[in-house]
């Protein structure tokens, strides 16, 4: 993937930014509508106007063969020209939002496509900025919408730059799996990807992948949310016969919560309890806290510090919205969220490769770390991981935000009794009658007493088996 031109802070005026905003956004439209000479046309005019680039030094940024890449309709061909296309999508839009940054660190305000730095904000219907004001917020902390019918999911994939789950992947699934596909693909809960057909060509030409995903423990209880990654990943896990980690992210939890140590690991041990009584698969799964596994692992550790030297805190920031103000415990930790994705992060399971493709299941507010993931990977010698991105399960307030454990009255725990379930059902303004309110009761009491009687049969020593470093029974030739 070529490289981005940095715009470090100070190297250009406020308004000169909010031109190269302009042109990045019109960029990455091109990019994803597949006008990729146009965009890279665009790009050259970017570094040219912004940063003073001389217009010839993109030249070798080209691909060697662009005209073969653009024109050529072979297999090879077309395969070379849409991951070329992938790369510069994801990078493109690494660099739009490390613009929007670098402006509001400037201009000490939002970007508005309408309003110019210096100019007031215009008034209308439409709000300062109807395409900035308008949509969904989503990141690893908070999912919000103004619209009662929810987050806009097509336009969370046109920004986020990922690929829709389309009925021609859903039939390939099945093909390769020989399984009908899961429900949440069939219904839409699972409803963007990143590379899924590539992870499919490997399987069906015999090549290993492995599926990775977490949660972050903050609570002792986890909702019904919690459970639509764990119930699919599940899933796969099964019809692909593949192994399977699980990271905990306690630090993170306390890093970002009012939790002691202990509390952050006491919650990742409870949490893991949950995980287990979804069925996983002992001789597959690997379950690890990253206070207890990242101490024990060189292997683990020494890749954390391979990504944390290839992105630079102006990057996190873009990435992350972090501050000046926040921990570096805080701007550190996405490289450990992100070190998972590389087989030899656990050389008890594939030894020393490191080769082995990555397919993450998770909600997709959870994107921003493996989109910094994959524009890392290359750079140390990586394979990108694939993913598969759920829906939010919404909050019993309405779809506007998402169920959150910190909020016990937007969400049913796993641990909730028949009669807290149908108060809080009943007590929500999420659904409009007694009758569709009384049905949703109907289903949520017997699947959350089922996971209760399961969960009960996980004993103190299960837990410390799947947490235990070890070989997978999956034999990796």
């Amino acid at each position: 993937m070529a490289d981005v031109p940095k715009l470090e802070q100070g190297c250009a005026s406020s308004l000169e930014l909010f031109n190269s905003i302009a042109a990045q956004g019109e960029r990455v439209r091109a990019l994803k509508a597949g006008k990729a000479l146009k965009a890279v046309v665009l790009r050259v005019l970017l570094c040219s106007v912004c940063c003073g680039i001389e217009t010839h030094c993109y030249k070798k940024q080209l691909p060697t063969d662009a005209g073969s890449l653009l024109g050529n309709r072979s297999e090879s061909g077309h395969s070379d020209r849409k991951q070329w296309l992938t790369d510069e999508i994801d990078s493109a839009v690494q660099m739009l939002l490390s613009l929007k940054m670098s402006y509001k660190a400037a201009v000490g305000e939002d970007y508005k496509a309408d309003c110019p730095p210096g100019n007031p904000a215009p008034r209308g219907d439409g709000g300062p900025d109807a395409t900035e004001a308008g949509e969904d917020f989503v990141d690893p902390w908070t999912v919000q919408t103004s619209s009662a019918k929810g987050i806009d999911y097509d336009k969370l994939i046109v920004r986020f730059g990922s690929s829709k789950i389309d009925k021609e992947l859903i039939n390939r699934i099945e093909r390769a799996t020989g399984q009908r596909p899961h429900r949440f693909l069939r219904r839409g809960v699972f409803f963007s990807h990143r590379d899924m057909n590539q992870v499919l060509d490997a399987y069906e030409n015999k090549k290993p992948f492995y599926l990775y995903t977490g949660r972050g423990p903050s609570s002792e209880a986890m909702h019904l949310g919690h459970l639509i990654p764990f119930i699919f990943t599940k899933w796969l896990q099964d019809v692909f016969n593949v192994p399977l980690v699980i990271q905990m992210t306690d630090d993170e939890k306390y890093l970002w919560k009012d939790l002691t140590l202990d509390q952050a690991y006491g919650y990742a041990v409870e949490n893991a309890k949950d995980i287990i009584a979804c069925g996983f698969d002992i001789n597959k799964t690997f379950i690890f806290s990253d206070l207890e596994y990242m101490g024990a692992s060189p292997s683990f550790y020494k890749n954390v510090v391979k990504i944390q030297k290839h992105v630079t805190f102006n990057q996190a920031k873009g990435i992350f919205g972090f501050t000046d103000s926040d921990c570096i415990g805080k701007i550190s930790f996405p490289a450990i969220q992100a070190a998972p994705s590389f087989s030899n992060s656990f050389p008890q399971i594939f030894q020393d490769k490191t080769d082995v493709q990555c397919l993450i299941p998770c909600a997709i507010d959870q994107d921003p770390y493996f989109r910094m993931t994959r524009d890392v990977a290359p750079r140390i010698g990586y394979p990108k991981p694939a993913l598969l991105h759920s829906t939010f399960f919404p909050a019993l307030q309405g779809a506007q935000t998402k169920m959150s454990a910190s909020d016990p009255n937007s969400s049913i725990f796993l641990t909730d009794t028949a009669k807290q379930i149908k108060t809080k059902d009943y007590s929500s303004g999420a659904m409009l009658t007694g009758e569709l309110k009384k049905a949703l009761i109907e289903v949520l009491q017997p699947l959350i007493a089922e996971h209760q009687a399961r969960r009960k049969e996980v004993t103190d020593e299960i837990v410390k088996e799947f947490m235990t470093p070890r070989k997978l029974s999956y034999d990796f030739q």
